[in-house]
């Protein structure tokens, strides 16, 4: 009885151990999905102003979230709630020496995510397959459209959450293909441009 008492207790503190050395690469598996209201009310605002944009859907991308968490959110703009949430990758040239701190930029070539308000344009067929050209808001991200900054899938983006970090993209906010199909079908339906805020 006592040495079994005594291995248990031996693979008892490996396993602390374990977890101590590693917290620092674990993301918590609890992470609150919120969009920041100052977003939406700003949103809510461009499309007040012109009727190109779709007032019913809004897309908003919150980076301050880890990427293995879902922080694409569909969000219901007449209701005002999210109705459908995802995983994306952000730009390679945003990762910092420091692990989940984000650096963000509108150059060419930066392979950065820029922050900002997007228009989603009509789709094309590129070397990701089916993907929406973006159009950059705000002087942060105006040079979306010449970074060819666009909206598409990758299959190496998981599908559901997880602990740790996801693959990276060249700029883009790129999704599972799964997740990619619920989110095109919202925007091939809609007969005006929908907003995508990126944020952080």
């Amino acid at each position: 009885m006592k040495k079994i008492l005594f291995i248990f207790l031996i693979v008892l503190l490996f396993f602390i151990g374990y977890k101590i050395s590693r917290k620092d690469t674990i993301v918590p598996l609890a992470v609150t999905s919120t969009i920041d209201k100052k977003e939406i009310n700003e949103i809510k605002e461009i499309i007040k102003s012109d009727s190109k944009y779709n007032d019913r859907y809004a897309f908003f991308i919150d980076m301050k979230i880890p990427s293995g968490k879902n922080r694409f959110f569909i969000y219901d703009l007449k209701n005002n709630k999210i109705i459908d949430k995802g995983l994306v990758a952000h730009g390679l040239g945003s990762e910092t020496e420091i692990k989940g701190k984000l650096k963000f930029s509108n150059v060419p070539n930066s392979l950065s995510t820029s922050l900002g308000k997007y228009a989603v344009g009509e789709h094309y067929n590129g070397k990701f397959g089916k993907a929406y050209k973006l159009y950059g808001l705000d002087p942060t991200n105006s040079n979306a459209f010449d970074r060819n900054i666009v909206f598409h899938y990758y299959f190496d983006v998981p599908y559901k959450e997880q602990n740790g970090y996801i693959c990276n993209s060249y700029g883009c906010p790129m999704v599972n293909k799964k997740y990619f199909e619920r989110v095109a079908k919202i925007i091939d339906n809609s007969g005006s441009d929908i907003v995508m805020s990126i944020y952080y």
